[in-house]
């Protein structure tokens, strides 16, 4: 007899495939170190902006205005929006005691909409003499992309009495790419400490009886630009912050009672009652009941942060019961403990 009900048949196959599978799923914080490694004598930062417009390059720019959609000082307004943002963040970390914005020096103005060739460190430590700063944040640039697309479509208009009636209209979206560059130059080590391009996508849609009717009914594209330009410059300065992000892992919850009683003191949150019912497992004359123990007790210590207990617990449970899932988990554990070396480096500056 035929199954007349597939979607029925599959459903339960998942959900027994679930109910008897031999691990369970829970997440756990992580702290990473700081993408961005600063000298440990940095601690007053000086911002320029090298995306306005240099002198030579001002006849292109004005054909890029006259081709923006938005305004003749989006690109403009909307660098300074993203390199105040930079400075407000930075000022909140404790590890430095000035942050200023270098600004009257066009020598070192680009306005290109690609990294223009970094300064040399003459010129580096000549600004950072002068403004009394030990490192230069830089806006290398800054550019809004938009493209602009039609369609016909339908509105809502009131008629000569007053009676709402849907009337054909112009559709008009405007996809502004809002992108820029940023470099950090740390004199004290002659490096450049950080390179990083940003691209976010701002969409703004009007609708109206003919194109420059749906242009007017546009509203907030220019304040959506800014605020993501905003976002951007507070989101750069955070790449010298440590950051934490949620990981997940999986555990045996199959093998003995013990397993099963562990396996709900866990969901109950008593970590600790599960990993003294693994510990006697570890003991088990089974050799994948304590293999899988013996995996379990990783998990445990990885819990309490306990890096090097549980990268030994994992290798015992490759090692000297062949739980090939151990070993993926014993790489994990490694590259935690090397991060977790750096972020401990970092910190002690």
């Amino acid at each position: 007899m035929t199954n007349r009900n597939p979607l029925i048949a599959s459903t339960f196959i998942a959900f027994l495939f679930v109910g008897c599978s031999a691990t369970n799923n829970l997440t756990m914080s992580a702290i990473e170190p700081a993408p961005v490694n600063l000298s440990k004598d940095v601690t007053r930062i000086g911002i320029i902006n090298r995306s306005l417009p240099a002198e030579e390059h001002k006849i292109a720019d004005q054909v890029d205005k006259l081709l923006s959609v938005e305004g003749l000082h989006l690109d403009e307004e909307g660098s300074k929006a993203a390199i105040l943002a930079l400075k407000e963040k930075l000022q909140q970390n404790p590890n430095f005691d000035q942050v200023v914005i270098i600004e009257g020096k066009t020598g070192l103005q680009k306005g290109l909409g690609v990294f223009p060739s970094t300064l040399n460190w003459q010129e580096i430590e000549s600004l950072c003499e002068e403004f009394k700063v030990d490192a230069i944040y830089s806006l290398a640039f800054y550019d809004t992309d938009t493209k602009v697309t039609y369609k016909s479509s339908t509105m809502e208009l009131p008629n000569e009495l007053g009676i709402k009636a849907m009337v054909p209209a112009h559709e008009l979206t405007l996809n502004t790419l809002v992108k820029n560059g940023w470099r950090i130059y740390d004199p004290y080590s002659r490096r450049i400490a950080d390179e990083l391009v940003y691209n976010n996508p701002v969409v703004s849609v009007g609708k109206g009886i003919n194109p420059m009717k749906a242009y007017e009914a546009i509203m907030g594209r220019k304040e959506a630009v800014l605020d993501r330009s905003k976002y951007m410059g507070m989101e750069y300065a955070e790449r010298i912050l440590p950051y934490k992000h949620r990981v997940n892992r999986d555990y045996f919850v199959r093998g003995t009672d013990n397993f099963k009683i562990a396996q709900r003191r866990a969901q109950a949150g008593d970590w600790d009652g599960a990993a003294e019912l693994w510990q006697l497992e570890t003991q088990n004359r089974d050799q994948k009941v304590a293999g899988r123990a013996c995996y379990n007790m990783a998990i445990s210590n990885e819990i309490n942060g306990d890096l090097e207990s549980a990268i030994q617990w994992a290798s015992k449970s490759y090692t000297d019961y062949e739980i090939n899932d151990a070993l993926r988990y014993l790489k994990t554990l490694k590259y935690r403990a090397n991060q977790k070396r750096r972020l401990d480096q970092q910190v002690s500056k």
